[in-house]
């Protein structure tokens, strides 16, 4: 009898496996832009406007689509059912989609990342989770203050600049340890100078091969040597009884491969500022555009703060919580400049309507065109923060359809600090000075997929202490 059970049940396994390569054999793949030059593909025209080229093959190819790239085939999911299929998939894999380009960014090899990868998302997300940000809310308010300080009673500066010369400095000192490696104004400049470098060219970077990236490669190469002393001095003051340790110091705990500190360090740093510092820029910028938004900002500032700047602001957390409508600014910000592409390898073959998309593409799906969806958002292009009313803020929920952060499993895991950090500065900001942009606001550049967009032209801000 148990024999008879067997034969049935691999006769059923055999019939179900069957019918299962014969649909997908049925479904054809995605069409696929190609492009006439071999390996290069469709990179010329891909690489002028990625963002555009996103959006036209969509409508003239539909919600699935590939792309042949430098080797490598892109297929796009638009819609639903493959929105799906990227979040849900156990057959989409990110950590293999991001291995070759994290090798390319900061020298660390296959095997060093996969051991690593999972430890230390695990690591970060508990530490940098809603629930754990009172740890290190007041040092950052702390930070951001000092350097607010810091500026003249009244100037004209690059909003970008401004931005950047607030956030470096404090975020280094909260997530690495205090005036470690950002001590004095050369010394930020200079390392502000290789991390733009850095930042500038680090899609490019992370897909072509490093002799063609000499600017890029050599500030590479000067801010790993200025993490080296970062990890010595991590290393030297961490307490091993338990008691307080950076951000950083947790990495260097959880990591396996203990002399790739300063790789890690430089990914970290640059993962916890190539987006929070655009974004941050694109709420003030948005903000001080229209003025019927700044006056909703500043009145909600005066009902806690009055209208003088004399005093240091004292900003506790409860007060974010009575600040809704900048909170609503900053997730409008990042729903209209979120990243142009987040990507997952395809391990096995997966069906997304009629079409079945083969192992070993790159899945990819599209934030920044989510968001233009008007079934989840109504009038798409327009900075309405009201939308985000619907939204239960204490409960960190988003509204549905937003993708800023990638969706299932590999969500970023310091997506909680990265919106309080923007609040906070954009709270401490604007009580301390009155502001003006002298610029129209600029259009965001198509240029780039990997995170935040940047604008395309100048945005300079006149700012005056407030009396």
């Amino acid at each position: 009898m148990d024999l008879v059970v067997a034969v049935l049940l691999t006769v059923v396994l055999g019939v179900f496996v069957w019918w299962v390569l014969l649909q997908l054999r049925s479904c054809p793949e995605p069409p696929c832009i190609s492009g006439w030059i071999p390996w290069l593909g469709a990179a010329f025209q891909f690489g002028r406007a990625p963002l555009k080229f996103i959006e036209q093959a969509r409508l003239k190819y539909g919600p699935v689509f590939t792309v042949y790239l430098l080797g490598k085939r892109y297929t796009f999911v638009t819609e639903e059912e493959g929105l799906q299929a990227f979040c849900t998939s156990k057959d989409a894999d990110f950590e293999q989609a991001v291995q070759q380009s994290v090798q390319h960014a900061v020298s660390v090899p296959e095997e060093i990342f996969y051991k690593n990868r999972r430890r230390l998302y695990i690591m970060l997300k508990g530490k940098l989770s809603a629930s754990n940000l009172h740890e290190l809310f007041g040092s950052l308010c702390h930070e951001f203050q000092n350097y607010i300080k810091g500026l003249d009673p009244e100037g004209t500066k690059d909003l970008r600049d401004l931005v950047r010369h607030i956030m470096f400095p404090s975020v280094a000192n909260i997530l690495f340890g205090k005036d470690i490696f950002l001590t004095t104004g050369e010394n930020i400049k200079e390392f502000e100078e290789h991390f733009r470098n850095y930042d500038d060219d680090f899609e490019y970077a992370t897909q072509l091969p490093e002799y063609f990236m000499k600017k890029w490669s050599k500030s590479k190469r000067w801010l790993l040597k200025r993490f080296e002393k970062v990890v010595f001095h991590a290393q030297k003051t961490n307490s091993p009884d338990g008691s307080y340790k950076t951000i950083y110091q947790h990495v260097l705990d959880t990591l396996q491969g203990k002399h790739y500190g300063p790789h890690y360090g430089l990914l970290f740093f640059w993962a916890s500022q190539a987006n929070a510092v655009p974004v941050a820029f694109w709420t003030l910028a948005f903000i001080l555009s229209c003025p019927s938004f700044y006056k909703n900002v500043m009145k909600e500032l005066e009902s806690l703060y009055g209208k003088s700047a004399k005093e240091i602001v004292r900003v506790s957390e409860d007060d974010l919580k009575h600040l809704p409508f900048i909170k609503w600014c900053i997730l409008e910000t990042l729903r209209l400049r979120a990243p142009g592409a987040i990507v997952k390898k395809v391990m096995n073959p997966i069906k997304v309507q009629n079409f079945v998309i083969p192992a070993g593409d790159l899945l990819v799906m599209s934030p920044y065109w989510c968001h233009r969806n008007p079934q989840y958002f109504p009038e798409p292009n327009v900075f309405k923060p009201d939308r985000w009313k619907e939204t239960n803020l204490e409960k960190n929920t988003f509204l549905e359809g937003f993708m800023a952060f990638g969706g299932g499993a590999h969500q970023c895991p310091g997506r909680w600090f990265a919106i309080m950090e923007i609040h906070i500065l954009v709270v401490l900001f604007l009580s301390k000075y009155e502001c003006s942009l002298l610029d129209p606001l600029p259009k965001e550049s198509p240029l780039h997929l990997v995170g935040t967009q940047q604008p395309e032209g100048p945005c300079r801000i006149r700012y005056k202490l407030r009396t």
